[in-house]
């Protein structure tokens, strides 16, 4: 058997189990948990996912052919599309709290449909990595087609402001033909698709919820799947395309898992991400401009030899952003303080 089969048994295993246990938790939770509770949870996914890169960087098959260190690279590059991803993710459930205030989503029906809207969120990016990495391992210019997309949603999430972002259900085209087509129990607050109305079919709340949330996990995906290209295809001729999928789909499931406990601790951290945006627009800028001069071999050598960089500045980037945000926070209640 191919060792590296070992490596993808495992990941389906830590997948399966962890989103059974969360699924059950999801539902059997009938209330809000609190702050110090989530925090522990997504420090507990943060650490599997942490310890799943250590096993890549200790274990993971070397291909000798190389010159280059495979394991610690893809230990390095798994790291950087985590944090990258995670951060999108992030950005994602601020999309998620501002969907459940408009839908009027109960508490206790928030966490089941989180973790379906996240269920789809893996089967889109991981469809969507699939292509994207079949289509530029075929035709290699597309990486500067995905590079020019990344800066052009760079400057497009800098222009834009939050009513710009704002999700309005009534204008959602699946919410439109899904009222067309059905009948809508309005009444139904359970976590279930459909209902009988005096016998008759009916979908719910939960399920215009569920579709609202589907059509944002495309544009999700469309927006993080170039960026983890670009992140594992730097200096791709030391990775296969096997290598190159068992990265990009590992890393963005890892920093979807443990979602539904980090919704609920950003409720009460939130301040801690007022600069999240920021960041996120320095990163894609930062892979896009890397995919754009792939084709300079100076600094296409750079980044194949020097993984870490990708990885330094991602996490930089992060950190800064989060102790900015804390620093801004403190300073305008001192503001307020005074007042």
């Amino acid at each position: 058997m191919n060792p590296e089969l070992y490596f993808w048994f495992a990941f389906i295993l830590i997948f399966f189990v962890g989103f059974v246990v969360d699924l059950r938790a999801a539902r059997q939770r009938h209330k809000v948990e609190s702050v110090a509770t989530a925090l522990k949870w997504t420090g507990f996914w943060i650490a599997v996912a942490f310890l799943f890169g250590l096993a890549i960087s200790l274990f993971y098959p070397h291909n000798e052919a190389s010159e280059i260190n495979t394991r610690s690279m893809m230990g390095l590059k798994f790291y950087s599309a985590y944090l990258t991803e995670y951060m999108l993710s992030i950005d994602n459930l601020f999309v998620f709290i501002m969907i459940f205030t408009m839908m009027k989503v109960s508490g206790e029906v928030q966490p089941v449909l989180l973790k379906y809207g996240i269920l789809l969120s893996m089967v889109f990016r991981t469809l969507f990595i699939l292509v994207g990495m079949g289509l530029i391992n075929r035709f290699e210019w597309l990486i500067y087609l995905f590079g020019a997309f990344l800066i052009y949603m760079t400057f497009k999430m800098m222009k834009s402001s939050d009513d710009e972002e704002s999700i309005d259900p009534e204008k959602n085209t699946l919410i439109r033909a899904a009222k067309k087509l059905f009948m809508v129990d309005v009444t139904n607050k359970d976590p279930k698709f459909h209902s009988r109305v005096n016998g008759k079919f009916a979908i719910t709340p939960f399920a215009l919820t569920f579709l609202l949330i589907g059509s944002t996990d495309v544009m999700f995906a469309v927006d993080s799947v170039p960026a983890v290209i670009g992140v594992i295809r730097e200096g791709n001729h030391a990775l296969t395309l096997y290598q190159s999928n068992f990265l990009a789909i590992s890393s963005n499931t890892f920093a979807l898992m443990g979602l539904v406990s980090l919704f609920f601790a950003l409720k009460g951290i939130m301040k801690l991400f007022r600069h999240l945006k920021t960041g996120i627009c320095f990163i894609l800028f930062f892979v896009g401009a890397k995919m754009l001069l792939s084709g300079i071999h100076s600094v296409s050598t750079f980044f194949s030899n020097h993984s870490w960089v990708s990885f330094t500045v991602i996490l930089a980037t992060l950190a800064l952003s989060i102790v900015y945000s804390i620093i801004e926070s403190r300073i305008i209640a001192s503001r307020e303080a005074k007042l």
